[in-house]
């Protein structure tokens, strides 16, 4: 069977009063592109407030694709300058060329606009939805893992244990310089600070209580789990997330495996086991970048720093600040692989779930935080 765009032409003749447009051949979605190119191709210039003449007495099959070409070689013709006239239509093409003018005349239905207060209560409202429907998920998901735990302890060998320590050296050793640096510069920081300020009132020595309370028992841990959730808790969610796309763990179900079992109980383990270790790091690391500024900003001596720092220091401190990081490590874990499960089909969903695992996991440590600040501060601790 012939290609009908191989009879599709437009003919171009000149005559005293403008130009004579004939279309020929079937004009249909098939001989669409040969022919869009020949309508570009015409020059309209000499008809140029003059009469461009369509014949449309010779036209073939006529689909909407080929009115659409039709009425684009009108238009380009009145662009030009010059009147267009159709001659010759045929009543079942007239039909279909008149009902393509009035649909493209038909005016838009207007877009309803609520009151700004509707619109801020909308969003609130789906806010809490989102909300509510991200702990339900989460719950959901710590449910499936303690499952999982409960089912490993009566099967132990099903552990994945060389997977834990391969993800335990990801998450924990991998990030010991990192951490170590940002702990570093934000300690002597806070000793700078303190001691510009506590200098006014003769009172430099007490820096050391200062930076040794606020380290070891807040901003050590709440630091690292803040840096973990940027570093480790974004590449949880991107790893599981590539599997989703890739349709991994489809196949893992598939072959009677389970996805947490798989993949989030060794992240989640490694995530356990690694941040109080780097939440101590972190500490040490803090009050060793202080205690350099301290010497050399302040005067006060490594020897006195320490017997200072021993005095002001408690195992309660010590004790509230490693406390908090496995909760928080574990709501990390929770919140990346949750977010990972959740991503579709494309690369912008998973960058996202990416975003908005790293934004969940911050605001949920600081948040956990605070809390157990105001429970320990009302145990006495």
């Amino acid at each position: 069977m012939a290609d009908e765009s191989d009879d599709a032409d437009l003919k171009v003749e000149s005559f005293d009063e403008g130009l004579v447009l004939t279309p020929l051949g079937p004009w249909t979605a098939q001989s669409g592109d040969g022919l869009q190119d020949k309508i570009e191709s015409v020059d309209f210039s000499p008809a140029s407030g003059r009469t461009v003449a369509i014949d449309m007495a010779e036209i073939g099959r006529l689909d909407t694709i080929g009115a659409l070409l039709v009425e684009r070689l009108r238009a380009a013709a009145q662009e030009a300058g010059a009147s267009a006239e159709f001659h010759g239509l045929k009543p079942q093409h007239e039909r279909l060329m008149t009902a393509l003018k009035d649909r493209s005349r038909r005016e838009p239905a207007p877009v309803r606009r609520d009151p700004w207060w509707i619109r801020m209560l909308g969003g609130l409202g789906q806010a809490v939805i989102d909300i509510v429907g991200d702990v339900g998920r989460g719950l959901g998901f710590l449910g499936a893992v303690v499952m999982v735990v409960a089912r490993l302890s009566v099967r132990p060998w099903r552990f994945r244990f060389t997977s834990t320590v391969f993800h335990l050296d990801r998450v924990g050793l991998g990030a010991v310089p990192i951490i170590s640096l940002i702990s570093f510069l934000v300690g002597a920081i806070v000793a700078q600070q303190s001691i510009f300020q506590l200098n006014k009132f003769g009172a430099t020595l007490f820096v050391v209580d200062l930076l040794g309370i606020l380290v070891i028992r807040e901003l050590g841990v709440l630091l690292t789990a803040i840096m973990i959730a940027g570093r480790s808790g974004s590449a949880y969610t991107a790893e599981i997330g590539s599997m989703k796309m890739r349709e991994e763990i489809d196949a893992l179900k598939t072959m009677g495996l389970d996805p947490i079992e798989i993949l989030a109980l060794p992240r989640l383990i490694a995530l356990v086991v690694a941040l109080p270790l780097l939440a101590f790091i972190s500490c040490m690391a803090a009050l060793l970048g202080g205690g350099l500024v301290a010497w050399g900003y302040g005067d006060i001596t490594p020897v006195t720093f320490l017997q200072r720092l021993n005095d002001a220091l408690t195992v309660n401190s010590f004790i509230v600040g490693m406390l908090k990081a496995p909760f928080m490590a574990g709501v990390i874990g929770l919140i990346a692989c949750t977010e990972g499960m959740k991503v579709e089909g494309s690369a912008e969903s998973l960058g996202a779930r990416t975003t908005s695992s790293v934004v969940k996991s911050i605001f949920v440590v600081i948040v956990l935080d605070g809390l157990f600040a105001m429970f320990f501060a009302g145990m006495g601790i």
